[in-house]
């Protein structure tokens, strides 16, 4: 079996506000097909979106909606990655550990109330 291409998949009530962070973020584009958007990063899919008008968001980490599926991206510079990702819509969920060595991780959500991670090595 060839696998050509693996999307993750959010829900969202709002498929404009999901599909243009995403874009944001990966640097992508949004192709919009009615209650479906893809977004593409150099003509390749990456992260899909679908129509899902009662969407709750999970509550992460001890809400009555768990988190399902949760993104973790490994960025060089988090100080960056963080101004941009909540300049075009996260919040914060839960601050880094503050690590002086190994691997560290900021928690946010997404404009949907997905949850995702920026990760980085500390030196």
């Amino acid at each position: 079996m060839r696998i050509r291409h693996q999307v993750v998949t959010f829900d969202a009530a709002d498929l404009a506000a999901e599909s243009s962070f995403w874009a944001g973020v990966l640097g992508g584009e949004v192709d919009e097909d009615g209650d479906w958007h893809m977004v593409t990063v150099a003509g390749a899919p990456r992260i899909g979106v679908q129509l899902a008008p009662g969407h709750t968001p999970p509550a992460w980490p001890d809400g009555p909606v768990p988190q399902q599926v949760h993104l973790d991206l490994w960025v060089e510079d988090f100080a960056e990655a963080h101004e941009h990702v909540t300049a075009l819509g996260a919040t914060v969920l839960k601050a880094a550990a503050g690590s002086t060595s190994g691997d560290d991780f900021q928690v946010y959500a997404d404009p949907a109330g997905h949850p995702f991670c920026l990760c980085w090595l500390v030196p």
